[in-house]
């Protein structure tokens, strides 16, 4: 049986053991955003994963025993694609990187890769499931990133297959940047959002510390927003790049907005001047929201 996929879609596929772990993955992925094809046995998720290999955007695999086959798998068939991995509570602790092969020496053109590979999966703990959205953006920008050069094999035996492994990653990997592009519409830049940087997961004191830094920027574009400043749109898109790359709200923005307008009230009543001039910087507001909202407008996934 083949799966279609909508255009405005990303097409996600899970291997979960559990269907009670399937159903609360699934409360997290809406359905006009995504298209889930869950699978509970291996033989059946690769079956699937090598008819629809073209259409999976990203895989999302339960942390198991066998977690660690069914990576080697995947690499050994250079059918990779974007992995998070769901530890569930009093799962078996998958074996360490460096297995069989590691240990009886032979560092195969697939080992390498397979240690790449597993290393770029995105785990996120069953308490965490209402980020795994955020883990999916993060799972496609990393495995866009693996780097296919592999540093130790160059001498090796294996070299000229390994040479044809990181040709086929390599490819994969342009594939799917492709298709995204094509099928969603994002920006390229999109996928070099990492989730670990948004506001919202930021430690206190860096949360702050972005806060306070996106205040002052802020406050400079306010004071030249009249003036002739021909640095002034350049200053606006860096503010409007943090604001996105952050995942700050607009809300967050009318905030700082507001903020700095009391403190500008404060002092020009102090001396003694009419607050009139302030309204006029609504026109501030209005240009960096109708920047950010366009930004995010292109992050959306267009209309099949």
């Amino acid at each position: 049986m083949s799966h279609t996929v909508s255009r405005s879609s990303l097409s996600i596929c899970t291997l979960l053991r559990s269907e009670a772990l399937e159903q609360s993955v699934l409360q997290y992925l809406s359905a006009d955003r995504y298209q889930v094809i869950q699978i509970s046995e291996e033989r059946e998720f690769f079956r699937v994963l090598s008819e629809s290999k073209q259409q999976i955007d990203c895989l999302i695999l339960q942390d198991m025993p066998s977690l660690p086959q069914v990576i080697r798998q995947l690499s050994q068939r250079v059918t990779m694609l974007p992995l998070v991995v769901l530890q569930v509570p009093l799962a078996s602790t998958p074996r360490d990187l460096t297995g069989d092969e590691e240990q009886t020496g032979d560092r195969s053109e697939t080992q390498w890769l397979y240690d790449r590979y597993y290393r770029t999966a995105i785990r996120l703990s069953t308490e965490q499931l209402q980020q795994i959205p955020d883990a999916i953006e993060l799972a496609i920008a990393s495995f866009l990133k693996i780097s296919p050069v592999s540093e130790d094999l160059s001498d090796s035996k294996y070299s000229l297959d390994a040479l044809t492994t990181q040709s086929l990653l390599t490819l994969q990997q342009r594939r799917l940047a492709q298709k995204l592009n094509e099928r969603l519409g994002y920006l390229g830049v999109y996928y070099k959002r990492d989730p670990k940087n948004f506001l919202r997961y930021l430690p206190p004191a860096q949360r702050r510390e972005l806060l306070g830094n996106l205040k002052a920027d802020y406050r400079e574009i306010i004071l030249s927003y009249f003036d002739d400043d021909k640095n002034l749109n350049q200053i606006i898109d860096e503010f409007v790049n943090i604001c996105f790359f952050a995942d700050i709200s607009v809300s967050k923005v009318v905030e700082i907005h507001i903020e700095l307008i009391d403190e500008f009230s404060k002092q020009l009543k102090l001396e003694n001047r009419s607050e009139e001039i302030l309204l006029d910087y609504r026109l501030t507001l209005i240009d960096i929201i109708a920047h950010l909202c366009e930004m995010y407008r292109r992050s959306i996934p267009r209309e099949s």
